[in-house]
């Protein structure tokens, strides 16, 4: 279970071969032990939840990067470890 970005607080990890559970690319996001799972597609909540602020920059997060997240998840699925990327600056 790499983790992929750190920004504000919040831990985004993408496990290997991770694709039976939520069928769909997604992350991991973890803040103070909370955990919500995002599709990386379209951003949706799939399990989970984190606060409403902390949920709202990892959703915009995934929108910044998709392509490069959709690339780790090809990664992944296939047991290879993805690259990092860059977290939010604002």
């Amino acid at each position: 279970m790499p983790t992929i970005s750190m920004f504000y607080g919040i831990l985004i990890r993408m496990f290997f071969r991770d694709f039976d559970r939520h069928h769909v690319p997604h992350i991991h996001a973890d803040f103070q032990g909370e955990i919500g799972v995002y599709s990386i597609l379209d951003g949706t909540l799939l399990a989970g939840s984190l606060p409403p602020g902390k949920s709202k920059l990892v959703v915009a997060w995934i929108e910044i990067h998709k392509d490069d997240l959709l690339a780790d998840w090809e990664l992944a699925v296939n047991g290879k470890k993805p690259f990092q990327i860059r977290g939010l600056d604002l």
